[in-house]
């Protein structure tokens, strides 16, 4: 019973937490497009690691994740307010790359596709 709560409290967290970030005014979170992966919250809501990625690579999230280190009290408390919890719980982040990586499975993936679609064209050509 308990885990549907606190997976609909981590939903509710990394929602917030994307709209707190674009109303954000440091300059490091907007450098490229960062985005919040996952939010895993432990069991008694007291905690929660927050996994960022970013469009231009891992090197731009860990720069994202030194400014949301810094910002984390303010944070904390916004999220606290937004989501009328009587403890916010305590935010760990993460820099991570799947973004990048998934850009970069899909391009690939999209080269075998025209690869076929060409290979489709010439077989109806010799015919």
């Amino acid at each position: 019973m308990a885990n549907h709560k606190t997976d609909r409290i981590s939903e509710d967290i990394q929602r917030e937490l994307s709209a707190i970030l674009r109303e954000m005014k440091d300059p490091r979170l907007h450098d490229g497009i960062i985005s919040i992966v996952r939010c895993d919250m432990a069991r008694d809501n007291s905690f929660c690691r927050v996994y960022i990625s970013s469009m231009k690579g891992l090197d731009t999230a860990k720069t994202a994740v030194k400014a949301l280190k810094n910002a984390q009290g303010f944070i904390r408390r916004e999220l606290g307010v937004r989501l009328k919890l009587r403890y916010a719980p305590a935010l760990a982040f993460e820099a991570t790359d799947s973004i990048e990586y998934s850009a970069k499975i899909s391009g690939i993936l999209m080269d075998i596709d025209l690869k076929a679609g060409d290979e489709e064209t010439d077989e109806d050509d010799n015919t």
